[in-house]
């Protein structure tokens, strides 16, 4: 299933994409998509329903972040090693934990806004999971089992608050609109193999980053284990795997962000966000 939300932000309802690509109304099956309807009880409800007979949703409305109301976005940094090589960086021993606040999650054709003062603002297409079940020590071997689905994510990073600055890296990725999640969430049981998933980023029409998530260091199912020994891992939890070259910061010379730049950003068979670039007041 490919779930989504839509309309005005603050308002969205909760929809499911049809095998025509249309729109769904799912807003009095399910209060939302949450943590919650995300569960594998909701996701088995959900599953039964058939969508021809659910009301079809007309015009091209805003599309929303896909998961509403999520504790927690946990994002893994260097985890791919061609990514480290660019930023100068070795590879980790363990996987680089950092965490993006949930106010910086925003749809994922909406603008995104780089701070006023902002000289490196930078894009980084990353593959994102989304939690179904309360995760807390679990084994490699049962991790899948607590994924709900996936998305597609841009991690963007102002690399001066991120590096430059002291203290930790979640300052220079979490500024409002930082967190373009979506289109959709796809179930788990739609991705055959999450570490064979084309992942690409334009900008301005070229593409910048075009890479396989079978060069990450650590895994989808190691990642799930590794953060539930630290932490437990909730339902609707996002988490954002790492991103492949290709970002500002590693070009020589360093491209950044500026207003009215436009970045196209997918993962295949996830959905593609676009977004212009604007300056915050």
């Amino acid at each position: 299933m490919k779930l989504l939300r839509y309309g005005p932000r603050g308002k969205e309802k909760p929809g499911i994409l049809d095998k025509a690509g249309k729109i769904r109304d799912l807003s009095k099956v399910i209060p939302d998509i949450t943590g919650e309807t995300i569960s594998p009880k909701g996701l088995a409800k959900l599953k039964k329903l058939k969508l021809e007979t659910l009301p079809l949703v007309r015009g091209t409305p805003r599309i929303g972040a896909c998961v509403a109301n999520s504790q927690k976005f946990v994002a893994i940094g260097l985890n791919y090693s061609d990514h480290a090589a660019e930023s100068g960086l070795k590879v980790p021993p363990e996987p680089v934990v950092f965490t993006k606040h949930v106010s910086c999650i925003s749809g994922p054709d909406d603008d995104v806004t780089i701070p006023p003062k902002s000289q490196k603002s930078d894009w980084e297409v990353e593959l994102g999971v989304i939690i179904g079940t309360r995760a807390k020590n679990i084994k490699k071997a049962d991790a899948m089992k607590h994924v709900a689905g996936y998305c597609t994510i841009n991690d963007l990073s102002e690399r001066e608050f991120q590096v430059e600055r002291s203290g930790q890296w979640t300052k220079g990725k979490s500024y409002d609109t930082f967190g373009p999640i979506g289109p959709w969430l796809v179930t788990a049981d739609e991705v055959k193999d999450p570490q064979n998933l084309h992942l690409w980023l334009e900008l301005n029409g070229k593409r910048v980053q075009d890479g396989s998530t079978a060069t990450m260091v650590y895994g989808v199912a190691h990642i799930v284990a590794y953060l539930s020994e630290f932490f437990t891992l909730m339902p609707g939890d996002i988490i954002t795997t790492g991103t492949p070259p290709g970002v500002g910061m590693g070009m020589k010379p360093p491209q950044y962000l500026k207003p009215g730049d436009k970045m196209r950003v997918c993962i295949d068979g996830l959905g593609v966000q676009n977004q212009k670039v604007v300056r915050d007041k």
